[in-house]
This record gives C-alpha cells, structure tokens and sequence, in this order.
C-alpha cells in the first residue's frame, strides 16, 4: 500500500510524515480491529509522539471488553516514544526527544487539587492523548498527539541507556506509587497484597520498599513464583487455603496492617477485609468498573473500625518521583514484561491479557 506524505499543520521544523498510520481500533464490545488512520495533525502548543511502546492496562481491557464509552476509540496510554514534530510555540521539547507521555494533567489550582484529589480535578478528567476520533490514549497506534495541557506538564524525558519497554512503566508505577502512600503503608508492617499481576506485583515491590512486609496471594502458580522471585514474604494459592488464616499465623493472630486489593473482583474485598486486622485499612485498585457491585458485613466498618480506601489513576506530584524509580532500575520493571505484540496483533494481545497464560506486562510495539 503506498501511503501519499504529508506535512503536520503549524509543526515549527515542518517534519515530513505519512498521511495514514496503523492502529488498533475498538469497534465495539469485545472487537478489535488493526486499521489504517490518518495521523494526527498537530496545532499550535501541541507535539506529535511516534509510539514506541505501549502497554496494555486492565482498564484498557475493561472499556473494550464491556463497551464502557461509545466507538470507535484508539486507547493505550502507557506511552513511551520519540517525538516526531512539535508546534509553534513549544520550547521544552524537540523533535528526536524521547519521551514518557502521561494522558491526563490535573489544572492545579481547584479544590480538588488543593487536596492532592488530582484525578477528580475536572480538567484532569479531559483526556489530552489522542490517536484520533475522541481523545483516550491513543497508544496503540504509529503516533499520537499531545495537547498543549500535557506538553506543558505531562511529559518526561527518558535518559540514555533507558529502554522504551522499561518506559512505558513510569504510568503505572505512578498510579502504584499513590496507592501505597494512600494506604498509609509504614516500616514493620505487615500488608498483603491480592493478585500478581504486573500491577500487583508493582504494589508489593512498592510496599517492600516502604519498609513493609509483604504476602501475596495468586490463583497461578507462575504468578506466585514471580512474587517469591521479587521479594514477597509468603504467597499463597486463595483455591487452595484460607488467606485470612494464613496472614494471622504470620502476625500474631492479628491480621495485616493493610490489603492492597489489585484485582477486579467483588469478592476479593470480602476477602480483603477478613485478612485485615481490626482498624486496618483495605485499598481497592481495581474495583473502577462503574457497575461492580460490592458487599461486605458492615460489621467489619462498623465495629471491627476497619477502613476502605480508593486509588484511581496517577498523580501529578509523583511524576518525577516515579520516573527516578524506573530509570534508576530501583524497580526491576523488566522482569514483569513477558510478552510483546504488534499492532497486526493487536487482537491477539488483548486477548492474552485478558486470559493470561504464563504471561505478566503485554506490550504492543508498533
């Protein structure tokens, strides 16, 4: 297929790219689709990111597999890529930068951001990544477009000697990051971590860090083992024992301090709570689907004073903090990618991560 050139609107150092990218494209609940799109065009303020790597989050998995937002919509948003062209006015940024690319930015100034609530701010809710059709990522295709909002303050550089791959992880890394600073998680704690993904094993080496003790519990093995491998105390199989019996034997019949909740399922809270000692605290991560409902004794809140916590998406004031933790290898984020797909793919990656066999962190490269 011969792809006709064409010249970004307002791009400063007038960069000569294709007309037509590949992307894939969400047709609706449950459909994919590699389709050729037209490049974004960049305006005045605005950079255009060729896409390196990207990596598939559950949230992604979620709005494509329920039909959570209308299509056709470009998702992807742990982006890691090279700038390709930039637009009037920008000054921070060349083309040839490397760069990490958050998709939300909080204004900074409303009442929410008084508070750190930075992913309630209104303006934090605008998405300012976009592949095309309505802005929401756009990490899975060639190129994506940054607005002016994430120009300014959404980006990073990515030092020499820091691969792509390992990149992508500044996003998620950052939304981990918050989540144990929410849960209040301190030194000689004991806090358990449920699920072993690629996000909870990042909220394990994160409350490792903290100075906690960590036990972990996945229904797969190959999970365990990553969990073992990367420092957890203990990890246990939740179909073959009771995790709450099993955490109290580990501290004096108490319970743990705090259970950091990573995956998407109702009864992992009652789980959750029952591990909890009472006055511990319970953060769920990956309970965001707008019609998961949820039900736990009420006792548990009410007379046992455990508290329930929520973490959503990433903050502002922990991008630099996040981004030191990735390029520093403080976190061995390579060892949580397994897989790498490209955007012919696509189908194929998304439904590995949304049935995981032996893998961790999928990657689209396109």
């Amino acid at each position: 297929m011969t792809i006709a050139p064409n010249l970004i609107a307002d791009a400063e150092h007038r960069a000569t790219l294709p007309e037509k990218m590949r992307a894939g494209v969400y047709r609706g609940p449950g459909r994919v689709a590699t389709e050729y799109v037209p490049v974004p065009a960049i305006a005045e303020g605005e950079v255009l990111i060729r896409v390196a790597a990207c990596g598939i989050c559950g949230t992604d998995l979620k709005k494509i597999q329920h039909g959570f937002i209308a299509p056709p919509q470009i998702f992807g948003h742990e982006v890691a890529g090279t700038i390709a062209a930039v637009g009037r006015g920008v000054r921070r940024w060349k083309e040839g930068d490397r760069v990490v690319s958050f998709h939300h930015v909080p204004c900074g100034a409303c009442f929410y951001c008084d508070r750190r609530l930075f992913s309630q701010c209104l303006a934090y809710k605008t998405v300012g990544l976009t592949a095309g059709f309505e802005p929401n990522g756009g990490g899975f295709a060639e190129y994506v477009r940054a607005m002016p909002c994430i120009v300014e303050r959404g980006m990073v550089e990515i030092p020499p000697g820091i691969s792509f791959e390992e990149a992508t992880f500044v996003e998620p890394v950052n939304t981990c990051l918050k989540a144990v600073e929410k849960a209040h998680v301190e030194a000689g704690e004991a806090v358990v971590v449920i699920g072993q993904g690629p996000i909870g094993l990042l909220l394990m080496l994160l409350a490792r860090r903290a100075g906690a003790r960590v036990f972990t519990t996945d229904p797969m093995p190959e999970r365990r083992a990553a969990s073992e491998r990367l420092g957890a105390e203990a990890t246990f199989d939740p179909l073959a024992c009771s995790l709450a019996e099993e955490v109290r034997k580990r501290t004096a019949g108490r319970g743990a301090d705090a259970v950091l909740v990573a995956v998407p399922l109702p009864s992992a809270v009652s789980e959750a709570l029952a591990a909890a000692r009472p006055g511990g605290r319970v953060l769920l991560f990956a309970q965001n689907d707008p019609h998961m409902k949820v039900e736990f004794p009420a006792a548990d809140i009410g007379v046992a004073e455990k508290e329930i916590l929520g973490s959503y998406s990433a903050a502002v004031d922990r991008q630099e903090e996040s981004a030191n933790l990735v390029f520093s290898r403080v976190l061995p984020v390579s060892a949580l990618i397994t897989h790498r797909f490209s955007l012919e793919e696509f189908g194929a990656a998304l439904s590995l991560a949304a049935r995981p066999n032996n893998s961790l962190k999928i990657l689209v490269i396109p």
